[in-house]
């Protein structure tokens, strides 16, 4: 079991779902992955917590009030110690804030913010809660990606907020039809997240950021899904990197699955 207890700022640290059907959430990952659930209750508009094997893995909500018409989707959270400094950080390299560094009492501070590709994110500094306990384990977070169709604004942006280093994946170039992807990591380590450059066969798509969850078994978790109510929008199939799977869970927020 990879348990964590923290992480280190540009790492992805957390995912949250917003559900307008929250018991066909909870249902839906509970069968898929076993997680459980804490309700924290009124006063923070009871976010339930998902806990898997007693540790907690990610998050989900019920839509803000005004906010009921727009589409189920999981979100992603990059580490910062220094939340006022990632915001001027996220203007200065033509990003928008969305919403302004904001406490969460007890638990640390957010702030949720566009790049300048339209790809939404949000960025956590820690406090009593300092992202998933566990990770790259069957049913927690494992890999993130952006998707976008400006991959050199893209890449100028997320190196300029966290200092990644870029490694090219793909052969092709920028604005090729072909395959463009980058991984990017912190200083000498590993790989920590990834873009990829989204061609015509993503038509009609925004650009946006990319949840993985890893899995013991890919075929067996998309018949699961198949069975909980979701949807296996693509695969499985075989990657360099592992076997995968598209999942539209029932409220139609989307991720990806994985067994590497």
């Amino acid at each position: 079991m990879v348990e964590r207890t923290g992480y280190i700022d540009g790492e992805p640290c957390w995912a949250d779902v917003v559900a307008a059907d929250v018991p066909a959430a909870r249902h839906f990952y509970e069968a898929l992955f076993g997680w459980t659930y804490l309700d924290s209750g009124p006063e923070f508009g009871h976010y339930v917590m998902c806990l898997k094997n007693g540790r907690v893995v990610a998050g989900m909500s019920p839509p803000m009030p005004g906010s009921e018409q727009l589409p189920a989707a999981w979100s992603l959270y990059l580490m910062s110690h220094d939340l006022p400094g990632t915001a001027l950080r996220i203007e200065e390299h033509g990003g928008k804030l969305l919403v302004p560094p904001m406490e969460i009492p007890d638990n640390g501070r957010m702030l949720f913010a566009m790049d300048p590709s339209g790809a939404a994110f949000g960025a956590w500094e820690p406090g009593r809660h300092t992202g998933s306990q566990l990770f790259d384990e069957d049913g927690a977070l494992c890999w993130a990606e952006v998707n976008t169709r400006e991959p050199t604004v893209t890449d100028y942006f997320y190196h300029g907020l966290f200092g990644y280093r870029q490694h090219r994946i793909g052969d092709d170039g920028p604005g090729a039809e072909g395959f463009d992807y980058s991984a990017w990591s912190l200083g000498d380590a590993d790989p920590v997240a990834g873009r990829l450059t989204m061609t015509s066969a993503w038509d009609g798509v925004p650009a946006h950021w990319t949840v993985y969850f890893a899995t013991d078994d890919t075929d067996a978790a998309a018949a699961r899904v198949l069975a909980a109510g979701g949807r296996v929008q693509h695969g499985p199939f075989d990657s360099p990197h592992g076997r995968l799977a598209v999942i539209e869970d029932p409220n139609g927020a989307v991720f990806t699955l994985i067994n590497r």
